[in-house]
């Protein structure tokens, strides 16, 4: 934070870093707009103040602009935009999934599309290869429609189906057993109540509030609207006496919130969902049992906002909250409508939902103003919420359903680690038990029965593929597992669905560094030791580059490779996340050693191979069965909640019982994290099998 240069009585922590002076809302705007400035591409300031003007003139533009069609191959999709929109814009207007890591800054280069036909304006950018523009590919963000234009997908970002586990009959067999009595927040509750006569004449919601108490509802504290109250004389009478009461159950009461004639309404549905930075989890399930009757997952589409929290929280900014509410909707919404269809159910029969993501998705899911959470001392609106209903959030629900969010501790440690707790249950173990969720952030928990320390860490994208140069998530085609022959230092590569190498992901990273470590392709300060004459070499852009795969074999015709800037990159990454545990365990006073058990979780974990990310310097060197492997966590613990009032309330005491430590202003987390930045640490004594595996190559 500063003080204002314009404003001195005004605190701001939008910081110009070419001139080193701070700028207050106010005074947003880029100095020198027009020169070179190495900043910019990851500057907010440059960010709002080029889109402030855009947002504020939206309707005036969309009155008196042009507008032109966009058609986008292979599906031959249709939509109607403004001139002087970008592609991007255009693609999300379609509802069309386009990779966007940088936010639509034009500095990641990955949303790539192939102009087939029609006036545009492109950028000129060093982001695309010679072969690349030879064969017409555009930046999306950095192409504007001037008239009626036509796209294609290329093959390399068309949207996949990711791989996530414990889904459907799988996630069944895996989570039924957790809850053993079934308590939804709303209940239907069928009665048939005695008709009124001259002996019995109270009133009706006496008689209705009567056949409740017969069933072993409590209600003393049952609430019931005006609403309900206008609509009862009729409603009784319909069906001669038989109707449905449908209650919620709040935190601290419980509310009638219709009678319906007749008895029973149906089947019950409920739905457990993962909002994830990366990606949404979605599983509807019968009530009635548990069983998880459909199960579905996508890319949020938020992501094209940008990887991180951060860059959503900015696009947030001036008036973006509702953009992002409806993008993050939407991802959720066409999953319940896949799931729905798949047991053709109808979306009226949803009454219950629980929603588990971090602090940052539950506030954007529900329009609640984020910045703050970026502005020291980093305050969230709230850590709680009540019991919502599925029409106040625009969830493709009853519209009365109870919605439960997950309570989170802090600003950067949410509800989908709360879940995550509930899940695995360090808290109710005496083990000490060392959690972390490995995603674009790095949430960690140090703890067990009696007390529980949780901290995160900018992990970064780079292990979901952001800023990589061939970085991608786990999808059809992805490089999930690399080794590389000693001798000749071939690689060999599994794909995701045996399909054609398109990219690699989290997993194939950490594979590749540490074969390229321990081969000796590379030194432990992540530079290339090969002779650049050798096969496997080349320059890429003005950096080094190993050939993971020829692009002959490549589904792109590309050469996919592995820059020292990537290395760099996941170095990074993993750092802050080693120096996350090693501080954490310092605050408590202890080390590795004292450590029973590290549980992984979160869809990268699932593919993650734990020696070689001990290798690397991401995983301590200790007794490999002290891993475990816990899978999407956050959904299970979501499950969990939607089938259990007692579950809701543990979720509640979790989160009240954790301490939170914040490392943007610890020195030891800075100390510990640059210590990191090599392969595997500075300190080759703490990872003494490392040491003697690399000793053995050199041999």
């Amino acid at each position: 934070m500063g003080r204002c240069l314009i404003h001195p009585d005004r605190e701001t922590s939008y910081l110009c870093q070419k001139y080193n002076v701070f700028m207050c809302e106010e005074c947003l705007h880029c100095r020198d707009p027009e020169i070179y400035c190495k900043f910019r591409s990851a500057c907010p300031i440059w960010f709002m103040s080029k889109r402030k003007a855009g947002w504020d003139a939206d309707e005036k533009i969309s009155a008196q602009s042009s507008r032109h069609k966009v058609t986008f191959l292979p599906n031959e999709t249709h939509v109607t935009v403004v001139q002087g929109a970008t592609l991007l814009e255009a693609a999300q207007a379609a509802d069309i999934h386009i990779n966007a890591s940088c936010n639509g800054k034009g500095s990641c280069g990955k949303c790539k599309l192939i102009h087939e036909s029609g006036e545009i304006k492109s950028v000129s950018t060093t982001l695309l290869s010679a072969n690349e523009k030879a064969r017409n590919y555009i930046l999306a963000c950095q192409s504007s429609v001037q008239g009626d234009v036509t796209v294609e997908i290329p093959q390399e970002t068309l949207k996949r189906k990711l791989k996530v586990a414990g889904m459907g009959q799988e996630a069944t067999l895996r989570l039924q057993s957790l809850v053993k009595n079934i308590q939804p927040m709303i209940v239907e509750i069928p009665l048939e109540l005695d008709p009124p006569t001259l002996d019995d004449s109270v009133s009706d919601l006496d008689r209705l509030n009567r056949g409740l108490k017969k069933t072993g509802c409590d209600v003393s504290q049952l609430d019931v609207s005006l609403k309900v109250m206008r609509e009862l004389a009729e409603v009784m009478r319909r069906d001669q006496w038989k109707v449905t009461a449908t209650i919620i159950r709040k935190k601290y009461s419980k509310e009638i919130l219709s009678v319906t004639s007749g008895n029973g309404g149906g089947q019950s549905l409920g739905l457990a969902i993962d909002v994830g930075t990366t990606s949404v989890v979605v599983y509807l399930t019968d009530m009635a049992d548990g069983v998880i009757i459909g199960a579905a997952s996508a890319h949020n589409k938020q992501a094209s906002c940008g990887d991180d929290v951060i860059n959503r929280i900015v696009c947030a900014e001036k008036n973006g909250v509702g953009k992002l509410s409806r993008m993050g909707l939407a991802t959720i919404n066409n999953l319940i409508s896949e799931a729905l269809d798949s047991v053709s159910a109808n979306y009226k029969q949803i009454k219950n939902v629980v929603i588990s993501g971090n602090t940052t998705m539950a506030h954007l899911l529900l329009k609640i103003e984020p910045r703050y959470i970026r502005r020291e001392p980093y305050i969230p609106t709230a850590a709680e919420f009540p019991i919502l209903k599925a029409g106040e959030i625009g969830i493709k629900a009853n519209p009365i359903a109870a919605v439960f969010v997950m309570p989170g501790p802090a600003s950067y440690v949410g509800g989908d680690i709360v879940s995550g707790l509930l899940y695995i249950g360090l808290h109710r173990e005496a083990s000490l038990t060392l959690f972390i969720d490995i995603g674009t952030n790095g949430e960690i928990v140090l703890g067990n029965n009696e007390w529980m320390m949780t901290a995160a860490c900018s992990a970064g994208p780079a292990f979901e593929g952001g800023g990589i140069r061939w970085g991608m998530r786990a999808e059809e085609g992805a490089i999930e597992k690399i080794s590389i022959d000693p001798q000749t230092l071939e690689p060999q590569c599994i794909t995701v669905g045996n399909a054609a190498p398109r990219g690699v992901c989290g997993s194939g990273m950490i594979d590749l560094m540490s074969e390229m470590l321990v081969t000796g392709i590379i030194d432990p300060d992540g530079k290339f030791k090969l002779e650049p004459s050798h096969p496997r070499m080349k320059q890429d852009d003005m950096d080094k580059a190993y050939i993971i795969a020829f692009a002959d074999e490549t589904a792109m015709e590309e050469d996919i490779v592995f820059t020292e800037t990537d290395i760099h990159s996941l170095v990074l990454s993993k750092g802050a996340v080693y120096a996350g545990f090693t501080v954490l365990l310092n605050q408590a006073g202890m080390d590795f050693s004292m450590v029973e058990r590290i549980v992984i979780t979160g869809g990268f974990g699932q593919y993650l191979n734990i020696e070689k990310a001990v290798t690397i310097g991401l995983l301590p060197d200790i007794n490999r069965e002290k891993f475990f492997y816990k899978g999407n966590s956050s959904i299970a613990g979501a499950y969990m909640a939607l089938l259990s009032d007692e579950y809701r309330k543990e979720a509640r005491e979790i989160s009240n019982h954790m301490t939170y430590i914040d490392f943007s202003s610890n020195n030891q987390y800075m100390e510990e994290f640059t210590s990191a930045l090599f392969l595997p640490h500075t300190n080759i004594k703490a990872f003494p099998s490392v040491e003697l595996k690399m000793k053995k190559s050199q041999i």
